[in-house]
Parts: C-alpha cells; structure tokens; sequence
C-alpha cells in the first residue's frame, strides 16, 4: 500500500516538473528555428545574387588545346593536347590558393597570377615530366621541373616518392633558358591566360553556388536547397 502511494507521489511530482521541462524545450527549438530561418534566408538571398553575376566572355583555349570534358567538376587537367608522341596536361589553380595572401596586389575579384602544373608524357615511359609554372597575362616563369609517376587516368597528379630533380633556380642559366623554350615550343606561354582566367572565373562561381546550396540543405535537414534553383 505504502509503495502505491509514493508511486502516485512519484507521478505527481512529474506532472508538476512537466512543464517546465515543456517550455524549455520549446523555448530551445524555437531558437534553433529561428537561427537555422535566418541563415537559410541570407543562404538564399546570396544565392539569388550570385546567380545574377554576370559571367565572362566565352573564351576558346588556343589551337590545338582541347578543354578536357568535366574538368569544371573536379581537380585535375583543365587542357590537353599531343605533341608528337607526347601526351601534355594542364591543371590551372589562382597563387592564392598556393601562398596565402599570394593574390595580395589582385584587384577584387580579380585572377591575374596563376599557377600552372604541366605534365608530359610518353607512351611506355612510367614517369612524366612535370613543369610548376607561374602564368601572368604577360609572361610565363618556371618554379620547377620535376620528374613523377605518371599521371592516375583520373588525371590526378601523382606525388613523387624519389628524388624529383634539383631546385630549378640552382641549374646552370643555359639549361633553364632551354626549358623554357621546351615548353614554348609545346604552346605553353603567356597565350593560354584568357581562357584560364576566363575558366577559373566560371568554376569558382559553380562552386559559390554549389556551397550555397549544399550549407542549405544540411542546415535545412532537407532538399531546401533545391528551391534556389
């Protein structure tokens, strides 16, 4: 009798205790609803005014570089080309992305330093030869050349694992004028620019709105981020 009697003392208590728990509850979701309502709508309101940025003049790379299908959905060559029994990839990235604060003297929004990864092979042959190259609207200036497995067919880069090649400003001035004039003669110079600018202008404008919507919908829980389009 005694332990039904503390068990409906129990009950009571909690019945009384309830609510309280109830209005902090609702109090903390109708926070967080809140909070996830404002960052949804500045989500959208900047995507809406990404969306309406106007994109640049189209721009055809130079004869006879190819634009490699897809390439503005991931990270590997942006151009192709052959030279003989050669095989030559580019992939292109802003000097900000390889030096913090490298784009520092870039006007706002501007991409006028690129880095260029070039990569030539040879049918038979396990290793490519690999130029890092600086690209202005100008000029073009090597970093390094470096010798490395040759590229996944994926076209990612693979990272050397033995002595890659000395330090390019340490080699004698004749020899690094002959690269030079290795990679010019492969159409490698100041004439690719416009198209990679133009290229990398599109793609980080498709990854602005891509981020947009995918921080959208997680914070939505849902397809929210469907509706931008």
């Amino acid at each position: 009798m005694l332990r039904k009697a503390l068990a409906c003392a129990g009950s009571a208590l909690q019945q009384q205790q309830q609510p309280w728990r109830t209005i902090a509850c609702r109090r903390s979701s109708s926070v967080s609803s809140a909070v996830n309502s404002i960052i949804l709508r500045s989500l959208k309101d900047h995507y809406l005014e990404v969306s309406k940025m106007t994109p640049p003049p189209k721009v055809s790379p130079p004869t006879p570089f190819s634009v490699v299908k897809g390439a503005l959905d991931h990270g590997g060559p942006v151009l192709r080309r052959t030279h003989g029994n050669e095989e030559i990839g580019i992939s292109v990235m802003r000097l900000a992305n390889i030096i913090p604060g490298g784009g520092g003297d870039e006007e706002e929004d501007g991409i006028n330093q690129l880095f260029l990864h070039v990569d030539i092979s040879k049918t038979g042959r396990k290793e490519s030869l690999h130029f890092l190259c600086g690209l202005y609207p100008d000029a073009l200036g090597i970093h390094s050349v470096s010798l490395r497995p040759k590229a996944e067919p994926s076209g990612f880069l693979a990272v050397p694992t033995n002595y890659a090649g000395p330090v390019f400003q340490d080699i004698d001035e004749k020899m690094r004028d002959a690269l030079h004039s290795f990679i010019e003669e492969r159409g490698i110079n100041e004439s690719l620019f416009p198209f990679l600018q133009a290229w990398l202008y599109v793609k980080d404008h498709r990854n602005l709105m891509r981020w947009f919507k995918t921080v959208g919908a997680l914070v939505n829980d849902s397809k929210q981020g469907a509706s931008y389009a």
